[in-house]
């Protein structure tokens, strides 16, 4: 029985089919000038096989707002090879998110973690093992909101472009692994396109990471930005994924309540220096005026004025004549006539 057995598939020796093809030079001169030529058709070339499994989770807590859900649902327009999930609750521990990714067979995971509904934080995981960083999202631009006039292939690979500072800092080159693992497209992926016409840019400036996304024009390769665009403030690596024993700290990182902090107490000094030069000035008016000593060289140059006698008039002045307007002396005489002549007619 065991002989018997074949492959699933398989053809018995010596009866395989065999591809058609052409007629050899020989058979072409032995046939008729009349008869029909039947030639192959080559089997199409190997698609090649997918060996990356890579797959990203992309979600987010609850309290996030209108600009994170578009920024998160580009990201996952971008990477075919994500996948979604519902909102997390705020009171689970992040490590409940290492299961999360194990139930959706996923090995990288992207977290938003929304606070006081209006700091948004992103957590890139390589779970289960780890490492993991968090990051405070700034300046978030979506697709939407751009309206750029930069447009790629839905699905298509991208290409991923860092800084050169990426190359001489550890903790950049730490960062840089991870961003190539979780934002590259794995090749042959069965949702993806086998072409290559963006690029996802990361730049480091004043202590941040600049993300992004360009179209790249064949005619002359120049770049047109599409979106969307976002910057990411480092602010701790994590030998675990989200959590574990902390690997980098960013000395330049400042919070958002203490960033509003010292906003508010730079307010506050303003108008309390407005109220003490309102105090000082009301303190110069209220003090007394000190009199000053008269001095005898004063009046050294001072030319007296001569005396005119002083003349008291006992008689009342003449009154001036009031001038009256003709034209209404003219009218008052007028209707005095019109009166006369009435009272005369009415007799």
């Amino acid at each position: 029985m065991a002989a018997d057995k074949r492959k699933r598939g398989a053809l018995p020796a010596g009866k395989g089919k065999r591809a058609r093809t052409g007629p050899s030079a020989a058979e072409a001169e032995a046939a008729p000038a009349g008869a029909p030529q039947e030639y192959s058709i080559p089997p199409p070339v190997s698609q090649g096989k997918w060996k990356n499994k890579e797959r990203v989770l992309i979600f987010s807590s609850r309290g996030i707002n209108f600009r994170t859900r578009h920024l998160m649902q580009d990201l996952r327009t971008l990477m075919p090879h994500s996948k979604a999930d519902t909102k997390m609750d705020r009171k689970d521990q992040l490590f409940v998110i290492n299961e999360v990714c194990e139930m959706k067979n996923c090995n990288k995971c992207i977290f938003f973690e929304a606070k006081k509904k209006q700091d948004l934080y992103m957590w890139l995981s390589n779970t289960p093992q780890g490492p993991s960083a968090k990051f405070l999202v700034q300046n978030v631009h979506t697709l939407a909101e751009l309206k750029m006039t930069g447009n790629c292939l839905r699905g298509s690979r991208p290409l991923l472009s860092f800084d050169p500072i990426f190359d001489k800092e550890p903790h950049y080159a730490l960062l840089k692994e991870l961003f190539i693992q979780i934002f590259s497209t794995p090749q042959y992926h069965p949702k993806s396109q086998p072409f290559v016409d963006h690029v996802f840019t990361f730049t480091v400036t004043d202590e941040r990471i600049w993300f992004r996304n360009y179209q790249i024009i064949e005619e002359d390769a120049s770049l047109v930005e599409i979106g969307p665009r976002f910057v990411l403030n480092l602010i701790k690596i994590f030998q675990g994924s989200f959590g574990g024993p902390t690997l980098y700290e960013n000395p330049h990182y400042q919070s958002p309540n203490m960033h509003r902090r010292l906003v508010r107490l730079s307010v506050a000094a303003k108008f309390r220096e407005k109220q003490h030069v309102k105090e000082v000035q009301k303190e110069k008016k209220k003090a007394s005026k000190v009199l000053v000593k008269e001095d005898p060289t004063e009046v050294v140059f001072e030319t007296p004025a001569e005396e005119k006698p002083v003349e008291v008039q006992l008689v009342k002045p003449e009154s001036k004549p009031i001038v009256k307007d003709k034209k209404k002396l003219r009218k008052i005489q007028r209707k005095k006539q019109k009166k006369l002549f009435r009272t005369e007619s009415s007799a």
